[in-house]
């Protein structure tokens, strides 16, 4: 009688270990998962958006036409 009234929550407290262990490795395999995806976009060369590379580039070409006036007309920077 008493044996049985240990086996019963030993044999619960074994499964919920189980239990517990099985969604531990899980969790830690999911993170690795994510872990890996990142360093793979990390390393993955970045696509230039064309639009915002031609802006910059006109922007910057304007400032330095800007300066160019202003230095042309004699105005100090």
């Amino acid at each position: 009688m008493i044996m049985t009234a240990l086996v019963w929550p030993a044999a619960a407290l074994a499964m919920t270990a189980l239990v517990a262990a099985a969604a531990l490795k899980g969790w830690r395999g999911w993170l690795d998962l994510k872990r890996y995806e990142i360093a793979a976009d990390r390393s993955a060369p970045e696509a230039p958006d064309g639009a915002s590379g031609v802006r910059i580039e006109m922007a910057a070409l304007k400032e330095r036409l800007r300066k160019l006036e202003e230095i042309a007309t004699g105005v100090d920077l």
